[in-house]
């Protein structure tokens, strides 16, 4: 799947840094197939769906562009849902990335979060999770967010406007490329 994903996305200064961002949007795949997630019409929250997607979009092309990491979107994988359901992508992508974010908006009810970040969490091997980053806005309550630091202990942050998430992604990403300079996370690429 890495290999797949390099082929694919755009070149960035480091190329090889792959940055898994993940969040509540419906996702229209290649084939405009179903949802990732399950958007929650009836609950009301800081944002639209169109808000939501925007703001992860926002989020990759800056880590992309300020950073420099090969950030992307699940859709960005061009990865038909006929050839591997979005359960499965969301694993292999989380499993091929250098470091993966979830950012958590305040949208109402984060059901489909919680039930995506745990399924990643637990396909993950305890080195893996160190990879990992939840990031919600102030304000978002869940109980899986609570679940997610004692079952796995999981990064876990928040974020007040849209420049303090970016900072808060930025200074992990180079935490995780520290540690893989240092040896303390294995690069994937050996």
């Amino acid at each position: 799947m890495r290999n797949r994903l390099l082929d694919t996305l755009s070149p960035v200064r480091y190329r090889r840094f792959l940055v898994y961002v993940m969040g509540p949007y419906k996702a229209f795949g290649v084939d405009d197939a179903n949802p990732f997630l399950e958007w929650d019409e009836d609950v009301g929250g800081e944002y639209d769906e169109e808000d939501v997607q925007a703001l992860l979009e926002r989020t990759r092309d800056r880590l992309r562009e300020a950073v420099g990491v090969n950030a992307f979107l699940a859709i960005d994988a061009e990865i038909p849902l006929d050839e591997m359901d979005a359960a499965t992508q969301t694993i292999e992508f989380a499993r091929a990335s250098n470091a993966v974010v979830f950012v958590a908006p305040l949208v109402g009810k984060n059901l489909g979060v919680g039930i995506e970040v745990g399924s990643v969490m637990e396909a993950l091997d305890e080195q893996q999770r160190e990879r990992v980053v939840f990031v919600h806005e102030t304000g978002v309550r869940s109980a899986m967010i609570d679940g997610l630091a004692r079952r796995w202990d999981a990064t876990i942050l928040t974020y007040e406007t849209e420049d303090e998430l970016f900072d808060r992604l930025r200074y992990f990403v180079a935490q995780v490329m520290n540690a893989e300079y240092t040896g303390d996370l294995p690069d994937l690429d050996e």
